[in-house]
């Protein structure tokens, strides 16, 4: 059985995952809980089904793989880097290096992000699910989740939680009504 490819990251409402200057302080909830659903968002548990991490050079720059020590971190970048310990370095198709690496585990990929990473994901539709968190934050300018020339991909609504006026929204490609 193929291994799912998960997209979770946070946008703001109006769709931006960073700011201009690929800052993240924004995202935080509104300190009200009186919405909070009854399932909160477990990163911790959700990881515990993840083996793979896929991540732009740029997430990797910023040390974030430090927080993933015993995955296996794939980044997408444009240089050419010695792979090392749990980390590979991808200079061309990423899509297609996660895919090939697909059948080795029964633990499922985790999308970590970076704008032109999740965009080679979706313009080759090989997203399975989708967590969504939307932060209660309009930024007005920033790297856009959604870059545009992808297909449209028909989703499923699984789920929403609610916290601190953070809304979660997990999505499963509905497989039966994707168009091309």
């Amino acid at each position: 059985m193929r291994r799912k490819i998960i997209l979770s990251l946070a946008m703001s409402l109006d769709g931006y995952i960073a700011t201009t200057d690929n800052k993240f302080d924004w995202i935080t909830g509104d300190g009200d809980n009186t919405l909070n659903s009854k399932e909160f968002w477990n990163f911790p548990k959700f990881l515990k089904t993840i083996d793979t991490i896929v991540m732009g050079s740029h997430c990797f720059d910023l040390g974030q793989h430090k927080d993933f020590a015993d995955k296996t971190i794939f980044i997408a970048t444009s240089k050419n880097m010695e792979d090392k310990d749990n980390l590979h370095f991808i200079s061309g198709d990423i899509v297609k290096a996660v895919i090939e690496n697909n059948q080795k585990s029964d633990k499922n990929i985790f999308v970590w992000g970076g704008g032109g990473l999740v965009h080679n994901f979706l313009a080759s539709s090989s997203i399975d699910e989708f967590y969504i968190g939307i932060v209660p934050v309009i930024l007005g300018e920033g790297i856009p989740l959604f870059q545009g020339n992808t297909p449209t991909i028909r989703l499923h609504l699984e789920k929403i939680m609610s916290e601190n006026g953070i809304v979660i929204l997990k999505y499963s490609k509905n497989f039966s009504k994707n168009i091309s």
